[in-house]
Order: C-alpha cells, then sequence, then structure tokens
C-alpha cells in the first residue's frame, strides 16, 4: 500500500508540475501577444497589392489611406457582406475621409464577398492575387490578428512576399479592461491552434 500512495503521490505531483509548466508558457507566450499586438505598425514598403481583412474598426480606413498614398495599385476587401457594393463601403466611411479619396481610386478596389473567415480571407486573397498576377502584398488587419493572418494566408502563398500592418482598434485602446484581456486571449488561443495546423483541419473536417 505505501508503494502505491508514493506512486499515486508522485503521479500526481508529476501532473501538477506538467499543469504549472503549461500555464507559464502559456502565461509567457500571451505576454509577448499582447505587446506585439500593440505594436505600432511601421510603413510598408511598395507592394503590388494591399488586402483589408474585415471583421473590425479601421482596417478599411487604413487599407484605403495606404492605396492613397501609393503604396500599392490594387486593394482586395476581403469579407464583406454578399451584397456590398464600394457605394455601401464609401458610405459607411469617416465623411471626412470619404470626402478626401480621389474619386477614382475606387476603380482600384476589389471587394470580396465569399470570405466568412480567416481562413476564408486566406483562400480568397489567394485567389485574387493569382488572377492578378501579384508578387507581394500589404495585409492590414487588427494587432491582435496580424499573426494569424499572415500565418494563413503564407500558407495559400508562399511564394508571395507579405508586409503586415496592423491597425488598432477600440479593443486595443484599453488592454487592460477585462474585456479586452478575454478578447486577446481568445486570438492568442486561435492563433496557437493555427500554428499547430488544428484550424484549417477543424474547418476542412467540418465541410466535408
Amino acid at each position: 500500500m505505501k508503494q502505491d500512495d508514493g506512486a499515486a503521490r508522485r503521479f500526481l505531483l508529476g501532473t501538477l508540475a506538467g499543469l504549472l509548466g503549461c500555464m507559464l508558457l502559456w502565461g509567457a507566450g500571451f505576454a509577448w501577444f499582447v505587446h506585439d499586438a500593440l505594436t505600432s505598425p511601421l510603413r510598408p514598403p511598395v507592394a503590388d497589392g494591399i488586402v483589408a481583412l474585415t471583421g473590425g474598426q479601421g482596417r478599411i480606413e487604413a487599407s484605403l489611406r495606404l492605396l492613397a498614398q501609393g503604396q500599392a495599385r490594387q486593394l482586395l476587401i476581403s469579407g464583406v457582406a454578399p451584397h456590398a457594393t464600394t457605394a455601401t463601403v464609401a458610405g459607411a466611411l469617416p465623411p471626412d475621409m470619404a470626402a478626401r479619396l480621389p474619386a477614382g481610386l475606387w476603380h482600384q478596389v476589389t471587394l470580396g464577398r465569399h470570405a466568412t473567415s480567416t481562413i476564408g480571407n486566406a483562400d480568397e486573397t489567394a485567389q485574387w492575387a493569382r488572377d492578378n498576377g501579384l508578387h507581394s502584398l500589404i495585409v492590414v488587419t487588427a494587432g491582435y490578428h496580424i499573426r494569424r493572418a499572415m500565418m494563413e494566408i503564407h500558407r495559400t502563398l508562399p511564394d508571395v512576399a507579405l508586409y503586415p500592418y496592423a491597425v488598432r482598434p477600440p479593443a486595443l485602446q484599453s488592454p487592460l479592461r477585462g474585456s479586452s484581456v478575454r478578447l486577446m486571449a481568445t486570438e492568442y488561443d486561435k492563433w496557437l491552434m493555427a500554428s499547430l495546423g488544428l484550424a484549417r483541419n477543424m474547418t476542412t473536417r467540418a465541410q466535408n
């Protein structure tokens, strides 16, 4: 009985130590993830195209500013509503910004209406880039989403150069707020799953 008690105790201590180690690793990675998400973006180099991934504030506006500044010649806004038009997208912009954009700029914009997830964004971006012969892209999305977005797009376009441009949405203006921490933790877990290839595998199984 004493041997059994000792083995059980060692097993329990080993399990607790393993759990503690995993928690410490997760916490260290999460701290890096938050710091990375809050880092201000550097001006990207000029590229063939820009892709903005919808799903949060500031992404479309940032991508249009880059396009107007000549950072690329084409823009894909991926994941818009099925019936969206450039007119409805323009109508949702802040009035002062909409008034400053060159009228002809919208001829350089493509609306992607099929993506409903980050993986869908990556597939939609890959098709658009191939159709237009693009070899470099600026990827515009939120800071907490940029790592996962870059990873998924790289998987679909391994030969295309990608340059991140992360915007800071309202959720990141107060990063210590409870809702912001929960959002960041969720996005961190999604990034971990994507890093292991689990997200795309789960999506593939769900579609079959």
